[in-house]
């Protein structure tokens, strides 16, 4: 089992403690030597616009960025309503139990198009807000489940 030592008493504390045991003080994790890649807005934008590009994709897509092994995965967005969760008979299928069958809606409105959650468990989320229904904007971030998509829609 491997320790911890306070950096203000220099107690011994176990390596799951976050704070000493004896005198409060956070405790000082060794660096795990993980590397960490940014990526600026515009950077994403335009792998997102190549990645399109590449597949053949006109108009809006989803793009899956992270969840279930299927990063990168593209769903183009035809016809009005495009329905989204674990049923096969969506036209977009996330096979997964954080994903409720009938998930949410993608549809569209005067031109503009907006997600509609479907009563899902655990909700449809919007650039991190969960909502009920949202206007959905070129390279907005959805999360429905464990799933993590991007909205491409190039005008």
């Amino acid at each position: 089992m491997s320790h911890v030592y306070c950096p203000e008493c220099g107690f011994q504390n176990p390596e799951a403690a976050n704070y000493c045991a004896r005198c409060g003080s956070a405790l000082l994790k060794p660096d795990e030597a993980e590397a960490t890649m940014t990526f600026t807005p515009e950077a994403s934008d335009v792998q997102a616009e190549n990645a399109l590009e590449e597949v053949g994709i006109t108009g809006p897509a989803l793009v899956v960025r992270s969840g279930g092994g299927r990063s990168g995965e593209t769903f183009p967005i035809g016809g009005e309503r495009t329905t989204i969760g674990r049923s096969p008979d969506c036209g977009i299928f996330l096979d997964d139990v954080t994903v409720s069958r009938k998930h949410a809606i993608l549809g569209q409105r005067n031109g503009r198009y907006v997600i509609e959650d479907q009563g899902s468990l655990n909700g449809t989320f919007v650039n991190r807000k969960r909502v009920e229904s949202a206007e959905l904007e070129d390279g907005d971030e959805l999360q429905i489940g464990k799933y993590r998509l991007s909205f491409l829609h190039r005008a």
